[in-house]
């Protein structure tokens, strides 16, 4: 076989073109080329999920041995960061790059290194070489947006990779956007000793969250001494010796450090989609239920198509892309069940409708709730902010919703997950068992409200 000739072309080698080169080769023995013009094994494992779960573990290990090791009995001096000792720690748990080309080299792909451009529908360009496929994933990923803001280009920022890489912990650090990036990067330096101002557009943080959850989380960052400036954008920067200044709603705020978190970027621009007639939007390459593109024999998954931008999502897709390309094609991407995660602490955590989602789909919506503080598991840490919230049809009593801010919040909602989708009601939930003392508790508690009369309010 000609080796510039294969069965599956899969441009990037991240989660989504990793989990598809793999299922195509094991299941139906596709031969497979991997191209990457980045970073082998692709950014969740190098500079993004992984390593920065790495600093939420430290941050969240600083926090609580300042915070509650005397009272426990436990004398230690008053803790400080050493934060390039930090980031060797962090670059110890991950995959070295020669190490993931031997991965994929040794799964049998063939391993291409540069960037791809399409010639056309079946053959891509990567350098003076060009590779024919009969079939195509698109899988490439995103990259940090950079705002359109007067003066962003006279100052120099940071965002989720350059973060991770500093030496030492910044003085003070504007982060602009409140999502899950933004909002995990702002707690582990607010952490590590920064003062952190959190500046948003949105009238939420974490927009896509239930608004009430999202405001308990936004309380306990407060709490820390995190300021949050809501409804406002950066209206200008400009350097000021060594420090930025940031125009912010009238004001001016002076940081050490700036850090973008305002959203992704697909990267589709190398790809010369306009050659093959790729219809590619605002949030990605437009794909239908099954990962296919406009184009015949293309599909992509992953941060690079439009839809959620998730690390389990990428493999996801990339399955449902690669039984498309040689099963039956019966699956179809479904997301009424997705849980998601802010890796704060507390956690943010959701899965199915929020209460105002719920709402607009005209569900006579029931919500009951239960507050963090009163669960056994989080007086231990003297949480103050937090709650269990269960959205539910009130004519079905089918739970359409769960949203928790707490500890372990994200294991909540990822175990939940499953009943959702399999109708569970809120009459299940309230007289299942439960383990004591836990933080999933606070489920069944606030589920038991949704028995008394008065189950269609708030509780």
């Amino acid at each position: 076989m000609n080796s510039d000739r294969y069965d599956l072309i899969v441009i990037g080698s991240g989660s989504a073109a990793r989990d598809g080169a793999g299922k195509a080769a094991r299941e139906h023995g596709a031969h497979v080329a991997l191209i990457e013009h980045w970073l082998w094994g692709g950014s969740c494992p190098n500079v993004a999920c992984r390593p920065t779960k790495a600093y939420v573990v430290a941050a969240e290990l600083m926090h609580d041995v300042q915070n509650h090791a005397a009272e426990r009995g436990i004398d230690v001096p008053e803790p400080t960061i050493d934060l390039s000792r930090t980031r060797r720690w962090k670059d110890s748990l991950l995959r070295d790059q020669q190490s993931w080309i031997q991965v994929v080299t040794d799964a049998g792909y063939g391993v291409i290194p540069g960037t791809a451009a399409f010639v056309d529908a079946q053959t891509v360009r990567v350098g003076d070489r060009e590779l024919t496929g009969e079939k195509i994933l698109v899988a490439s990923g995103s990259r940090t947006a950079v705002p359109s803001i007067p003066g962003i280009e006279q100052i120099e920022w940071i965002d989720h990779v350059s973060a991770l890489e500093l030496d030492e912990v910044p003085e003070s650090l504007l982060v602009v956007g409140a999502g899950p990036v933004g909002l995990e990067f702002a707690q582990i330096f607010a952490r590590f000793g920064s003062r952190v101002t959190i500046v948003n557009t949105g009238p939420q943080i974490a927009a896509r969250a239930d608004a009430e959850a999202a405001g308990e989380l936004q309380a306990a960052l407060e709490d820390e001494g995190i300021e949050v400036v809501l409804n406002s954008g950066v209206d200008s920067f400009a350097r000021s010796g060594n420090a930025v200044e940031a125009t912010v709603g009238g004001r001016t705020v002076k940081v050490s450090h700036v850090l973008l978190a305002s959203g992704r970027l697909p990267n589709v621009e190398e790809l010369e989609p306009d050659r093959i007639g790729l219809e590619v939007g605002r949030g990605g390459i437009a794909v239908d239920d099954r990962q296919r593109t406009n184009v015949d024999g293309v599909w992509a998954a992953g941060d690079v198509a439009a839809g959620p931008m998730l690390t389990p999502i990428a493999q996801y897709q990339a399955r449902i892309a690669v039984e498309d390309m040689f099963g039956n094609g019966f699956r179809r991407a479904d997301y009424s069940a997705l849980p998601t995660a802010v890796f704060t602490d507390p956690e943010l955590g959701g899965v199915g409708l929020t209460e105002a989602e719920a709402g607009q789909q005209g569900h006579d919506v029931g919500i009951v709730t239960h507050p963090l503080p009163a669960v056994t598991r989080a007086q231990y840490t003297r949480a103050k902010h937090g709650l269990y919230k269960i959205v539910f049809d009130r004519e079905t009593r089918r739970v359409l919703g769960v949203h928790v801010v707490s500890r372990a919040a994200s294991d909540i909602v990822g175990s939940i997950a499953p009943a959702l989708k399999l109708g569970l009601t809120v009459d299940d939930l309230a007289f299942m068992h439960h383990v004591y003392p836990s933080y999933s508790e606070g489920l069944k508690a606030a589920a038991e409200k949704a028995q008394t009369p008065t189950s269609a309010a708030k509780s």
